[in-house]
């Protein structure tokens, strides 16, 4: 069955309520957009900064920055003074190495959290002017800007 058209007051009416529905649209999208979105943008920056410190461990590295690299020849030798010599130099190279090693691990974990907390900085400026991109082009597109497009 098919439903009765609506009276002519109705359809002048009918576009006036459409455009009211889409301007609420728009005040709801952007609503959300600097309120929860922006909180849940600025949670998923800490947790992934929290998750790169926890990841990296330079608070650990730094704890154990001498001790012998994979625990290579850490423990007490008995024996002449050759062999105890032996050790202490075999000890001396591995702590030595575990020294570099988490040196490298530091200073690459530092560079990671700082990348994560400059991009994710980056990010929330981002997310801040989107809403405003259709604005820009409606106003290049009056003044007569054309942007070629080239692929």
């Amino acid at each position: 069955m098919i439903a009765p058209r609506p009276p002519l007051l109705v359809i002048v009416v009918y576009p006036v309520l459409v455009r009211y529905n889409e301007v609420m649209f728009i005040v709801g999208i952007l609503s959300w957009w600097y309120t929860t979105g922006w909180k849940q943008r600025v949670i998923r920056l800490k947790e992934r900064l929290i998750g790169t410190i926890d990841y990296f461990s330079i608070d650990l590295l730094l704890k154990t920055f001498f001790s012998p690299f994979r625990q290579i020849s850490a423990g007490k030798v008995q024996g002449s003074i050759n062999v105890q010599l032996h050790a202490f130099f075999d000890q001396l190279i591995s702590r030595i190495i575990g020294a570099i090693v988490r040196t490298g691990m530091i200073i690459i974990g530092v560079i990671t959290i700082l990348l994560h907390l400059v991009l994710g900085i980056v990010g929330l400026v981002v997310w801040a002017i989107v809403p405003l991109f259709p604005l820009i082009g409606v106003w290049l597109w009056t003044n007569g800007v054309v942007l070629p497009w080239k692929i």
